[in-house]
């Protein structure tokens, strides 16, 4: 990638990379944001995602779980125990999927869009 490139948004968040140069890291462990890019020195203290993975994500996870519950009474006609087990591990491994990266997509379109905290106040 060219240094007057910047990458998508998407792929960026998705990857967990820098959304201005594409080769640094995004997060320092599990869900935190590092503090700069390690190798373009973008500060990452105004990224704020605020509640907005945790919104797609119970949005993504609950219309999946209820899907293939509705599918499995309809089909198999299980005990509740098995509805329990398939959609507690569906809920959990689901979520914990797609937090990072949803959370990183939404970090690198505040950058795209240039948006700041406060800014319509």
């Amino acid at each position: 990638m060219n240094e007057s490139q910047t990458p998508s948004p998407v792929s960026a968040g998705l990857r967990g990379s820098c959304p201005r140069c594409g080769r640094g890291h995004m997060f320092d462990g599990f869900l935190t944001f590092r503090p700069s890019c390690e190798a373009c020195g973008l500060d990452y203290s105004g990224f704020n995602s605020g509640d907005g993975p945790a919104f797609f994500v119970m949005s993504i996870v609950g219309v999946v779980v209820v899907g293939i519950a509705l599918w499995l009474e309809i089909t198999y006609e299980p005990p509740m125990w098995v509805h329990a087990l398939v959609g507690g591990g569906l809920s959990v491994g689901l979520s914990l999927l797609l937090v990072r990266p949803l959370k990183g997509v939404l970090a690198a379109l505040q950058f795209a869009n240039k948006a700041e905290q406060g800014r319509f106040r």
